[in-house]
């Protein structure tokens, strides 16, 4: 590694074994936390029949771990940008290990819930991994790890459900997470040797009353989807759960649009593109843990219900296999889409596909092969939908706002996905007929008509997108900087100390910067290497032009040519 400045990062050095190794042990983490928050998926089923709790209460060997992921990201992003990202990282590495030897441990189903909740905190880590490739990498080598990044969160579901199934068909669930806990020990001990320190970054303040409310808010809303099936959807313990969410989340919003050190930046929702892809976003995450769960359950539901395909762990986790593998496809597929018929017909081609999917679903999941086919087809709805979300996020916003506005992309993505777990459970619970610990074909209709109108929905809500950048992002420099300004004023978490220290940098972009977005996105990522850091770069209005990544709330390298990420 090459020493830091007042100003600069440790730059990774290749002709060194740390430097070299940076790269594999950040693809390495990426894996293993996307390997260990799958783990939930297929062992529901399984979990049901050991602990002897209802498939509804299972699910929540799902939903927790989302939920945890939901309220983990921001939280994350905010404490890692900041300069003790590298002991931020380690330590969520240390509780994701020690919750796969809770889980793994035979102790109940209580203990494997908090176990899977300490599992959810990896999905935080993702972005973080991307912000130390970008501050650390030079320019060429930051975009090429951010892309594999990328793609790991794809590639390790589709790795981990499989790998899932056979471990615990053949040596039982908890062997599972016994694996987990070693690969995790592992990644532990390789960042701890690799991972160079972020002294350079100014400290960030953490909203705790935000990270408090959005999580009271948030497991209230699930418990009340989830349980509403049992409760009834009239009761007085689900109105009250209900409530309680509704005055949380309302309570969240608030706080967050008045702090001047908002958990998410919830400003940047005024901005019409950003509102639209994040409402998106949230949609898309709930149809596409809804299909995801009822699948899975589908698949393992004995014969003798006269429905279901009473196949093994390791099979109903390979019906996800061609789901993963539809959408890193899909990231490809999705630029020719634009090309073809214009960006905006990108998300609402991907929500097509989706609902495609949920028909087959619908009206053929009798055979093994209806299901391998439907997961296919709703993986290319993802790709599409999720690839073309942070491209038209970055056309639309300010390079300063990029990492904050595609941080609540992120987060809401989460949230969407813990919504459509628990609301899965709910309605299948709801049709299930006490003695019987099976629901009724009926249930499974009726979620997948619930599921073919979220995916409209989605679908309806990416066609508001707007067909061309905003005024002040086309003509540049002038307004460029005042759009950035009044960032700063309404967010100025987002750039603080950062913009002081670069305020030389940033008063020669507001001078020089042409006509031209693009021209004027490499004038600042130039400006910035030589500083020894990456700042964000947009190319347009269309998937062509986006950037790297940016969950992390940091301002974030350019990206490939492309500018579409997987999901």
């Amino acid at each position: 590694m090459r020493p830091a400045t007042a100003s600069a990062p440790v730059m990774a050095d290749p002709r060194t074994p740390r430097g070299r190794a940076l790269v594999p042990v950040l693809v390495f983490l990426g894996m293993v936390v996307a390997v260990v928050s799958s783990l939930g998926a297929p062992l529901v089923p399984t979990v049901a029949a050991d602990y002897g709790v209802s498939l509804g209460g299972a699910q929540w060997s799902l939903t927790i771990t989302l939920l945890a992921g939901a309220v983990a990201t921001p939280v994350l992003s905010r404490l890692g940008d900041g300069p003790h990202r590298r002991r931020v990282i380690l330590t969520a590495l240390s509780l994701i290990t020690a919750g796969c030897l809770l889980a793994a441990l035979p102790g109940g189903f209580p203990l494997l819930l908090a176990g899977r909740a300490l599992q959810g905190i990896g999905l935080g880590l993702t972005p973080l991994a991307m912000s130390v490739a970008r501050d650390h990498l030079p320019a060429a080598r930051a975009r090429s790890a951010v892309a594999t990044l990328s793609v790991t969160t794809v590639a390790g579901v589709g790795l981990g459900y499989p790998l899932t199934g056979l471990i615990a068909q053949h040596l039982g669930f908890h062997a599972a997470f016994w694996a987990a806990a070693a690969a995790g020990a592992t990644v532990l001990t390789a960042a701890a040797l690799v991972l160079p320190a972020s002294t350079h970054r100014p400290h960030r303040r953490l909203d705790a009353p935000g990270a408090v409310l959005l999580g009271l808010g948030l497991a209230a809303l699930l418990v009340a989807l989830s349980e509403g099936g049992q409760w009834g959807w009239t009761s007085t313990r689900l109105l009250a759960a209900a409530g309680t969410a509704v005055a949380a989340l309302g309570a969240w919003a608030l706080h967050e649009l008045r702090t001047p050190y908002p958990l998410v930046a919830l400003r940047l929702l005024r901005n019409r593109a950003v509102l639209t892809a994040d409402v998106t976003g949230l949609v898309a995450g709930v149809g596409m843990y809804f299909l995801m769960s009822l699948v899975i359950r589908l698949v393992q539901t004995p014969v003798s219900t006269g429905y279901g395909l009473g196949r093994s762990v390791v099979v109903a986790a390979l019906t996800l296999l061609p789901f993963s593998v539809a959408s890193v496809g899909a990231s490809r597929l999705a630029p020719l889409i634009g090309r073809r018929f214009g960006a905006r017909a990108v998300m609402p081609a991907g929500s097509l596909a989706f609902v495609a999917a949920m028909l087959v679903f619908c009206f053929a999941r009798s055979g093994l092969w209806e299901i391998f086919l439907l997961m296919a087809i709703a993986g290319l709805g993802v790709g599409c939908t999720f690839a073309a979300m942070p491209a038209f996020i970055v056309s639309a916003v300010p390079p300063a706002e990029t990492g904050s506005a595609l941080g609540v992309n992120q987060v809401l993505r989460v949230i969407g996905g813990s919504i459509g777990s628990a609301l899965s459970a709910g309605i299948l619970t709801a049709h299930t007929t006490p003695p019987a610990r099976l629901p009724a074909e009926s249930g499974y209709t009726a979620a997948t008509a619930v599921g073919i109108g979220v995916w409209v929905f989605a679908g309806l809500a990416a066609l508001l997108l707007p067909g061309r950048l905003p005024a002040g992002r086309q003509q540049g420099g002038q307004e460029q900087g005042a759009l950035q300004q009044s960032g700063q004023e309404q967010g100025g978490q987002e750039q603080g100390d950062e913009q002081q220290a670069g305020r030389r940098q940033d008063t020669a972009q507001a001078t020089g910067a042409d006509a031209d977005g693009a021209a004027a996105g490499a004038r600042s990522a130039t400006a910035a290497q030589a500083t020894g850091r990456v700042t964000a770069g947009a190319t347009g209005s269309v998937p062509g032009g986006g950037e790297g990544h940016g969950q992390d709330g940091s301002r974030p390298g350019r990206a490939p040519a492309d500018g579409l990420e997987a999901r």
